[in-house]
């Protein structure tokens, strides 16, 4: 531990010095009782003073939590020699809060006997995180010394984000070849009635439709359409992001779309990947079940933008990464144009893809001067024509602002493809 001299402990120097040189300067022996108390004080501070051996050890009740729970993190304090004043503090990073308890608190330590402290936090924001190094500050009997010290004391904790309420999530235009719950336009062994048809050999008699058999004389059989499940790939623009005063941004909501819409596609059993495209390429291959689950969650809390100015198109994405007939849906606040480029690239490839635009406009105000309002107005129809250009290839596109349920968003995106599905019919 650092050891810090007191302000006691140099009002008792100075005092017991100051009395002695006036002894002797006046010849008054008086002035030396004066100065004997601090005097002998401070070599009784000086001998009994002893620097503490304190050990802090922290635990979390919980490592993984949504955003917006509470945790309880303990400290547990020991020391070889009692201490009767110690100020502990935990420092908590940006994005957790104290929701309870004192931050910092003062105890009285006995010798080797352990004390408790408890700390609610609240996980404010999510985040990978590591909740440790407490300060601590002790002082000796006399109140002479301060004894500083960071112990290495931490605990990790993964904050997930928190999804969002979805009625229903975007049906793909194709499905793969493995069971699922979607139910598949192809026609084969299922639940959900297609059709009427005639028999032909090879057909199983559990499929013969006895009534409409028995009314028409021959034998007639059920088309069924077969539950499949669907590869569904969630591309997240990481090259720039807008963000307001508090720290929350584009990238901080389309992370939280993203773990929503990873949870319920993985619930009804699709297969998930996801694609981080922006100055550093990250990408996770499609698969089901729990375990991928937490993958695309890690994946997700550890993104960040990363500065980069070289171009980059689809092609640096590895191949397996984007399977075919997959439903692309892609998280961007359409800000930078590398990230404009490959979504029409992905597109003109044939990929069932969607578009979500996380809309910057709400952290960009227009400045105070008439120019500025103007080239506000001019930037937002660039906006617009931006996504009429989306929607002549094809692509549904549909603006979310953080003000609106997320469920909304998807809605419209619904909208646009059933629409557009009938006028190509």
């Amino acid at each position: 531990m650092r050891r810090v001299p007191s302000r006691k402990l140099g009002a008792y120097a100075t005092l017991a010095a100051v009395g002695l040189l006036a002894a002797i300067a006046l010849r008054r022996a008086e002035l030396v009782v004066l100065a004997t108390p601090f005097a002998v004080l401070l070599g009784l501070g000086l001998a009994a003073a002893r620097t503490p051996d304190l050990r802090v050890d922290l635990t979390l009740d919980r490592e993984r939590v949504l955003e917006g729970d509470e945790i309880v993190a303990t400290l547990e304090v020991r020391s070889s020699v009692g201490v009767e004043r110690l100020d502990v503090v935990l420092p908590l990073p940006e994005g957790l809060e104290a929701a309870g308890g004192k931050n910092p608190i003062g105890l009285r330590v006995p010798a080797r006997e352990a004390r408790h402290v408890e700390l609610r936090v609240r996980c404010a924001r999510w985040g990978g995180y590591v909740v440790g190094e407490p300060v601590v500050r002790a002082r000796d009997p006399a109140g002479l010394f301060v004894y500083e010290a960071r112990p290495p004391a931490s605990a990790p904790l993964r904050v997930y984000p928190q999804p969002a309420e979805l009625r229903r999530l975007l049906d793909p235009l194709e499905t793969q070849v493995f069971a699922g719950n979607q139910v598949a336009r192809a026609r084969g062994d299922g639940i959900e009635f297609a059709d009427l048809r005639q028999f032909v050999p090879g057909d199983r008699l559990r499929r013969v439709n006895w009534r409409a058999s028995a009314r028409r004389g021959e034998l007639w059989v059920n088309d069924r359409h077969p539950e499949r499940n669907a590869d569904v790939i969630l591309f997240l623009d990481t090259f720039v992001e807008a963000r307001g005063a508090g720290g929350e941004g584009t990238l901080a909501l389309a992370v939280r779309a993203a773990a929503t819409l990873a949870r319920r596609h993985l619930e009804r059993r699709d297969r998930v990947g996801l694609v981080g495209f922006g100055g550093v390429l990250a990408w996770l291959l499609p698969e089901t079940g729990l375990v991928q689950l937490y993958r695309l969650v890690e994946a997700l809390i550890g993104t960040e933008v990363t500065v980069n100015y070289a171009w980059k198109d689809v092609e640096v994405i590895p191949r397996r990464t984007l399977p075919a007939k997959a439903l692309v849906l892609a998280l961007s606040p359409l800000l930078d144009d590398r990230a404009v480029a490959a979504l029409v690239d992905l597109r003109a490839r044939g990929f069932d893809l969607a578009v979500i635009e996380v809309s910057p406009v709400r952290f960009t105000a227009p400045g105070p001067e008439r120019v500025d309002a103007l080239a506000h107005r001019l930037w937002l129809l660039d906006r617009e024509a931006l996504r009429a250009r989306y929607r002549r290839a094809g692509i549904a596109v549909v603006e979310w602002r953080a003000e609106a349920p997320f469920a909304s968003a998807l809605e419209e995106v619904a909208a646009y493809r059933r629409s557009a599905r009938r006028v190509r019919v």
